[in-house]
């Protein structure tokens, strides 16, 4: 008999395409820049936003490139799966700085194909397929904060 998981409790209600797009926008800007994952987010239906830290502001042939790239992963038809493992084991293969102090010992891992891995307690898809298409309807970017924000949507 497995011992049951201890989770953390979650208090949000995502929408899973668009959560599942924003994994895939946090492991671009990643694999693109260098910057961390987005420290401050706004996941909603219809319209979701992110900020990153960046020494400069993306140009807008980068910007096309951020878009274009998110949707030829979610065209590849990945599967999103999770897993359980420790805090310890986690460490090796994501990032647990926004971690919360009280964050269970067991963590959820949400693997999106071979592209993503990310500690998250979220509802996301099974496959990318069910995203839709990714459009950035907006950026901008705060040369006092180095922080550039964008703003996107989902599409049919």
């Amino acid at each position: 008999m497995e011992p049951e998981i201890q989770l953390n409790g979650h208090n949000k209600q995502e929408y899973p395409p668009m959560h599942t797009a924003e994994h895939l926008l946090n492991a671009t800007m990643v694999k693109t820049f260098g910057c961390p994952r987005s420290r401050n987010a706004h996941i909603e239906r219809k319209k979701s936003k992110c900020d990153y830290q960046l020494l400069t502001c993306p140009t807008i042939e980068q910007i096309q490139y951020i878009e274009d790239t998110v949707n030829e992963v979610i065209r590849k038809n990945l599967p999103v799966t999770t897993e359980f493992m420790t805090q310890e084991e986690a460490a090796s293969i994501v990032d647990l700085s926004k971690l919360p102090d009280n964050a269970s010992q067991t963590l959820r891992i949400v693997r999106i194909g071979d592209y993503d891995a990310c500690a998250c307690i979220g509802l996301h898809v099974s496959n990318t397929s069910e995203i839709g298409t990714f459009k950035i309807i907006s950026h901008d970017y705060n040369d006092s904060t180095h922080t550039l924000r964008l703003r996107f949507k989902l599409t049919e």
